[in-house]
């Protein structure tokens, strides 16, 4: 019987059940283990859908950025109970979530300071094993017109193209651009080519008149941004 109650969570106590739990005090009063545990629907012979959720939580030091990162045959591989169905679920959650984070901030928002560039960015270079290039373009009062992709490439690094930049900027009657990439390796440090090119893009920008305002480099919990280090 003390295993049945450890296994079953049918057999404990209802506000105990993640959920009726959330039914009876809302979701805010569930634990991300709890949460996990609805998405995973039931455990295995030994757990149940929320001890293999702590489990689960345990491996990447409760963190959900971390969680995010882990593909869908790592899940399947290295936890018991979690079939191909339960890991696509878990990770099309975290997808979901990842691009609420990205709808809530697409008011076009003023820009004030490398920081506000790092919240608008982080969510979509975070967790990448490869590396993007993204442009930002602003109107005079530094209030985002629209954010583009402008290359995408491997671990190693990606070609930026100066001409098409400054193209995109004028059609788009910019008058101030912030270029942000990732750094897969979580070294925020600039290498030699991202210097170089952001020395051509504000030589560039200085004919043109499009300001480059800043040059982000993103990681998972930091950033080097080239405006704070007096380096713009």
């Amino acid at each position: 019987m003390e295993n049945k109650l450890k296994l079953n969570i049918k057999d404990w106590a209802i506000e105990d059940r993640p959920r009726e739990k959330m039914l009876l005090k809302g979701v805010t009063a569930l634990s991300d283990a709890e949460l996990l545990g609805i998405l995973i629907g039931s455990g295995n012979k030994k757990e149940t859908a929320v001890e293999l959720a702590q489990r689960i939580l345990h491996s990447v030091s409760n963190n959900l950025n971390t969680l995010g990162k882990l593909d869908i045959k790592h899940l399947i591989k290295n936890f018991n109970g979690i079939g191909e169905a339960k890991a696509i679920t878990i990770a099309a959650a975290l997808e979901l979530g990842r691009r609420r984070k990205l709808s809530e901030i697409a008011t076009q928002p003023q820009i004030t300071s490398s920081d506000d560039v790092y919240q608008l960015f982080h969510p979509i270079l975070a967790d990448l094993k490869h590396e993007e290039v993204w442009l930002l373009l602003l109107n005079k009062a530094n209030r985002v017109i629209k954010k583009i992709q402008l290359s995408k490439g491997g671990i190693a690094g990606t070609v930026i193209d100066i001409r098409m930049i400054m193209k995109e900027a004028i059609e788009s009657l910019s008058s101030a651009i912030i270029l942000c990439h990732n750094h897969p390796s979580g070294n925020t440090n600039p290498s030699r080519e991202d210097d170089q090119i952001t020395l051509k893009m504000k030589e560039a920008g200085e004919i043109m008149d499009v300001k480059l305002l800043d040059h982000l480099i993103i990681c998972d919990d930091s950033y080097y941004s080239y405006l704070d280090k007096g380096r713009l």
